[in-house]
Protein backbone atom coordinates (compact mmCIF):
# COMPACT_ATOMS: atom_id res chain seq x y z
CA UNK A 1 0.00 0.00 0.00
CA UNK A 2 1.69 3.61 -0.91
CA UNK A 3 1.36 6.21 1.25
CA UNK A 4 -1.07 8.22 -0.01
CA UNK A 5 -3.68 5.37 0.14
CA UNK A 6 -6.39 6.09 2.50
CA UNK A 7 -6.86 3.34 5.21
CA UNK A 8 -10.38 3.34 4.21
CA UNK A 9 -12.43 5.18 1.96
CA UNK A 10 -16.54 5.58 1.24
CA UNK A 11 -17.22 6.44 -2.52
CA UNK A 12 -20.62 7.65 -3.17
CA UNK A 13 -22.58 5.86 -0.58
CA UNK A 14 -26.33 5.61 -0.74
CA UNK A 15 -28.18 3.44 1.50
CA UNK A 16 -32.44 3.48 1.71
CA UNK A 17 -34.86 2.13 3.49
CA UNK A 18 -37.79 1.01 2.75
CA UNK A 19 -39.73 1.10 -0.80
CA UNK A 20 -42.29 3.26 -2.73
CA UNK A 21 -43.71 6.08 -1.38
CA UNK A 22 -42.17 5.08 2.28
CA UNK A 23 -38.78 5.45 0.69
CA UNK A 24 -36.11 7.27 2.76
CA UNK A 25 -32.44 7.94 1.70
CA UNK A 26 -30.21 8.21 4.77
CA UNK A 27 -27.20 8.23 2.61
CA UNK A 28 -26.96 9.89 -0.35
CA UNK A 29 -23.34 10.25 -2.46
CA UNK A 30 -21.64 9.85 0.57
CA UNK A 31 -17.58 9.94 0.15
CA UNK A 32 -14.47 10.66 2.39
CA UNK A 33 -11.28 8.99 2.56
CA UNK A 34 -9.49 7.83 6.56
CA UNK A 35 -5.81 8.70 6.12
CA UNK A 36 -4.01 5.65 8.08
CA UNK A 37 -3.15 6.90 11.34
CA UNK A 38 -4.64 9.51 11.99
CA UNK A 39 -8.36 10.73 13.07
CA UNK A 40 -11.09 11.35 10.88
CA UNK A 41 -13.95 13.59 12.48
CA UNK A 42 -17.57 13.01 11.19
CA UNK A 43 -19.87 15.86 12.60
CA UNK A 44 -23.25 16.48 12.00
CA UNK A 45 -26.81 16.78 14.23
CA UNK A 46 -28.71 13.59 15.18
CA UNK A 47 -30.81 11.98 11.85
CA UNK A 48 -28.27 13.17 9.62
CA UNK A 49 -26.96 9.62 8.42
CA UNK A 50 -23.45 9.30 10.96
CA UNK A 51 -24.91 5.74 12.13
CA UNK A 52 -25.77 4.83 9.39
CA UNK A 53 -22.21 5.80 7.32
CA UNK A 54 -20.63 3.94 10.72
CA UNK A 55 -22.49 0.48 9.85
CA UNK A 56 -21.51 0.58 6.19
CA UNK A 57 -18.43 0.93 6.79
CA UNK A 58 -17.70 -1.87 9.45
CA UNK A 59 -20.25 -3.81 6.84
CA UNK A 60 -22.58 -4.51 9.34
CA UNK A 61 -25.38 -2.69 6.85
CA UNK A 62 -24.61 -3.03 3.50
CA UNK A 63 -24.83 0.50 1.22
CA UNK A 64 -27.68 -0.01 -1.51
CA UNK A 65 -24.82 1.68 -4.07
CA UNK A 66 -21.22 2.47 -3.47
CA UNK A 67 -18.35 1.09 -2.05
CA UNK A 68 -16.42 0.98 1.14
CA UNK A 69 -12.54 0.32 -0.08
CA UNK A 70 -10.09 -0.37 2.75
CA UNK A 71 -6.18 -0.26 2.29
CA UNK A 72 -7.09 -0.67 -1.75
CA UNK A 73 -9.63 -3.22 -1.84
CA UNK A 74 -12.92 -3.17 -2.52
CA UNK A 75 -14.90 -5.10 0.45
CA UNK A 76 -18.08 -3.75 0.22
CA UNK A 77 -19.20 -6.87 -0.95
CA UNK A 78 -17.29 -9.82 0.75
CA UNK A 79 -18.42 -13.05 1.44
CA UNK A 80 -19.73 -13.98 4.90
CA UNK A 81 -16.18 -15.78 5.90
CA UNK A 82 -14.29 -12.82 4.69
CA UNK A 83 -16.53 -10.35 6.22
CA UNK A 84 -15.92 -11.96 9.84
CA UNK A 85 -12.23 -11.36 9.26
CA UNK A 86 -12.91 -7.92 8.13
CA UNK A 87 -14.82 -7.05 11.06
CA UNK A 88 -11.35 -8.20 13.53
CA UNK A 89 -9.46 -5.00 11.60
CA UNK A 90 -12.33 -2.98 11.66
CA UNK A 91 -13.72 -1.82 15.41
CA UNK A 92 -16.58 -0.08 16.64
CA UNK A 93 -16.97 1.74 20.14
CA UNK A 94 -20.56 2.11 20.03
CA UNK A 95 -22.19 5.57 22.56
CA UNK A 96 -23.62 3.97 25.52
CA UNK A 97 -21.31 1.46 27.23
CA UNK A 98 -24.70 0.29 29.38
CA UNK A 99 -25.88 -1.04 26.00
CA UNK A 100 -22.74 -2.76 24.37
CA UNK A 101 -21.48 -4.70 27.14
CA UNK A 102 -23.90 -7.72 27.99
CA UNK A 103 -24.30 -7.70 31.56
CA UNK A 104 -24.13 -11.00 32.21
CA UNK A 105 -20.33 -11.02 30.64
CA UNK A 106 -17.21 -10.58 33.59
CA UNK A 107 -14.81 -8.26 32.17
CA UNK A 108 -12.90 -11.44 31.02
CA UNK A 109 -15.43 -13.22 29.19
CA UNK A 110 -15.68 -10.01 27.54
CA UNK A 111 -12.20 -9.57 26.20
CA UNK A 112 -12.03 -13.04 25.22
CA UNK A 113 -15.00 -13.04 23.21
CA UNK A 114 -13.47 -11.57 20.43
CA UNK A 115 -10.26 -13.63 20.91
CA UNK A 116 -12.01 -16.77 20.27
CA UNK A 117 -13.97 -15.46 17.42
CA UNK A 118 -10.71 -14.77 15.93
CA UNK A 119 -9.15 -18.14 16.79
CA UNK A 120 -6.23 -16.95 18.90
CA UNK A 121 -4.76 -19.56 20.77
CA UNK A 122 -6.53 -20.13 24.20
CA UNK A 123 -3.07 -19.67 25.87
CA UNK A 124 -2.40 -16.05 25.36
CA UNK A 125 -6.19 -15.14 26.18
CA UNK A 126 -5.76 -13.61 30.08
CA UNK A 127 -1.86 -12.62 28.51
CA UNK A 128 -3.87 -10.21 26.03
CA UNK A 129 -7.39 -9.59 28.13
CA UNK A 130 -4.66 -7.98 30.70
CA UNK A 131 -2.58 -5.78 28.34
CA UNK A 132 -5.43 -4.76 26.92
CA UNK A 133 -6.60 -3.47 30.17
CA UNK A 134 -3.32 -2.03 31.08
CA UNK A 135 -4.12 -0.10 27.81
CA UNK A 136 -7.25 1.56 28.73
CA UNK A 137 -5.58 1.96 32.62
CA UNK A 138 -7.43 -0.60 34.30
CA UNK A 139 -5.93 -3.61 36.09
CA UNK A 140 -6.35 -7.64 35.62
CA UNK A 141 -7.63 -7.37 39.56
CA UNK A 142 -10.48 -6.45 37.48
CA UNK A 143 -11.03 -9.44 34.96
CA UNK A 144 -13.36 -11.54 37.05
CA UNK A 145 -16.02 -8.13 38.01
CA UNK A 146 -19.05 -7.16 35.94
CA UNK A 147 -20.04 -4.37 34.31
CA UNK A 148 -22.61 -3.15 36.85
CA UNK A 149 -19.53 -2.83 39.42
CA UNK A 150 -18.08 0.31 37.30
CA UNK A 151 -18.73 3.22 36.75
CA UNK A 152 -19.71 4.54 33.49
CA UNK A 153 -16.06 6.06 32.32
CA UNK A 154 -14.69 2.48 33.60
CA UNK A 155 -17.30 0.70 31.09
CA UNK A 156 -16.00 2.30 28.25
CA UNK A 157 -12.37 1.95 28.80
CA UNK A 158 -13.49 -1.97 28.87
CA UNK A 159 -15.90 -1.50 25.35
CA UNK A 160 -12.53 0.30 24.39
CA UNK A 161 -10.51 -2.27 25.60
CA UNK A 162 -12.33 -4.91 23.60
CA UNK A 163 -12.38 -3.10 20.28
CA UNK A 164 -8.56 -3.27 20.60
CA UNK A 165 -8.15 -6.91 21.84
CA UNK A 166 -7.84 -8.05 18.03
CA UNK A 167 -4.96 -4.84 17.13
CA UNK A 168 -7.71 -3.56 14.54
CA UNK A 169 -6.41 -1.71 11.82
CA UNK A 170 -9.42 1.01 12.20
CA UNK A 171 -11.82 1.55 15.06
CA UNK A 172 -15.02 3.36 14.70
CA UNK A 173 -16.25 5.80 17.61
CA UNK A 174 -20.14 6.22 17.13
CA UNK A 175 -20.48 9.08 19.90
CA UNK A 176 -18.56 7.30 22.54
CA UNK A 177 -18.19 10.11 25.08
CA UNK A 178 -21.87 11.11 25.04
CA UNK A 179 -23.45 9.37 27.55
CA UNK A 180 -20.65 10.40 29.69
CA UNK A 181 -20.44 13.07 32.14
CA UNK A 182 -17.93 16.09 31.12
CA UNK A 183 -15.25 15.22 33.18
CA UNK A 184 -15.06 11.43 32.57
CA UNK A 185 -15.23 12.50 28.87
CA UNK A 186 -12.11 14.49 28.97
CA UNK A 187 -10.60 11.15 30.51
CA UNK A 188 -11.80 8.45 27.49
CA UNK A 189 -10.95 11.09 24.91
CA UNK A 190 -7.03 11.66 26.21
CA UNK A 191 -6.80 7.72 26.62
CA UNK A 192 -8.03 7.98 22.79
CA UNK A 193 -5.11 9.99 22.01
CA UNK A 194 -2.64 8.51 23.86
CA UNK A 195 -3.55 4.88 22.26
CA UNK A 196 -3.50 6.25 18.68
CA UNK A 197 0.28 7.91 19.41
CA UNK A 198 1.32 4.42 21.13
CA UNK A 199 0.19 2.25 17.92
CA UNK A 200 -0.48 4.06 15.09
CA UNK A 201 -4.04 3.55 15.32
CA UNK A 202 -6.62 4.99 12.79
CA UNK A 203 -10.00 6.42 13.92
CA UNK A 204 -13.54 7.50 12.58
CA UNK A 205 -14.45 9.51 15.06
CA UNK A 206 -18.76 10.61 14.91
CA UNK A 207 -19.83 13.04 17.09
CA UNK A 208 -22.80 16.02 17.39
CA UNK A 209 -20.17 17.80 19.39
CA UNK A 210 -17.65 20.17 17.44
CA UNK A 211 -15.45 20.87 20.14
CA UNK A 212 -14.89 17.27 20.73
CA UNK A 213 -14.11 16.49 17.07
CA UNK A 214 -12.12 19.44 16.84
CA UNK A 215 -10.19 18.42 19.53
CA UNK A 216 -9.56 14.92 18.27
CA UNK A 217 -9.24 14.95 14.98
CA UNK A 218 -6.95 15.69 11.82
CA UNK A 219 -9.29 15.98 9.22
CA UNK A 220 -13.10 16.52 9.61
CA UNK A 221 -15.95 16.63 7.23
CA UNK A 222 -19.70 17.52 7.89
CA UNK A 223 -23.03 15.99 7.24
CA UNK A 224 -26.21 17.12 6.29
CA UNK A 225 -30.00 14.95 5.17
CA UNK A 226 -27.10 12.33 4.35
CA UNK A 227 -24.94 14.10 2.57
CA UNK A 228 -21.11 15.87 3.32
CA UNK A 229 -21.41 19.40 2.87
CA UNK A 230 -17.68 20.07 3.78
CA UNK A 231 -14.63 18.74 4.23
CA UNK A 232 -11.07 19.13 4.98
CA UNK A 233 -8.07 19.93 7.64
CA UNK A 234 -9.70 20.62 10.95
CA UNK A 235 -8.81 24.27 11.97
CA UNK A 236 -9.42 25.08 8.08
CA UNK A 237 -13.32 23.36 8.56
CA UNK A 238 -13.50 25.01 12.11
CA UNK A 239 -11.87 28.56 11.61
CA UNK A 240 -12.84 29.37 8.15
CA UNK A 241 -16.10 27.39 6.53
CA UNK A 242 -17.22 27.73 3.63
CA UNK A 243 -20.96 25.96 4.14
CA UNK A 244 -23.77 27.96 5.27
CA UNK A 245 -24.67 24.85 7.60
CA UNK A 246 -20.54 24.78 9.17
CA UNK A 247 -20.96 28.22 9.85
CA UNK A 248 -24.25 28.08 11.81
CA UNK A 249 -23.09 24.47 13.53
CA UNK A 250 -19.62 26.73 14.38
CA UNK A 251 -21.86 29.66 15.26
CA UNK A 252 -24.24 27.80 17.85
CA UNK A 253 -21.39 26.73 20.10
CA UNK A 254 -19.65 29.85 21.26
CA UNK A 255 -17.36 28.07 23.89
CA UNK A 256 -16.09 25.79 20.76
CA UNK A 257 -12.56 25.10 21.74
CA UNK A 258 -9.99 26.69 19.37
CA UNK A 259 -6.80 24.81 19.60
Amino acid sequence: MSESTPKIAAIDLVKDYGHGKNKFRALDGVSLEVPQGQTFGLVGESGCGKSTLARAITLMDAPTQGSIVMDGQDVTHLPKRRRKAYRRTVRMVFQDPNDSLDPRYSVRRTLVEPLRSAKSPRAEWDRRATDALESVGLGQDVLDRLPHEFSGGQRQRIAIARAIITEPELIVLDEPTSALDVSVQAQVLNLLVEIQNATGMTYLFISHNLAVVRHLSHRIAVMERGKIVEQGAGDAVMDTPENEYTRQLVSSMPGLYRS
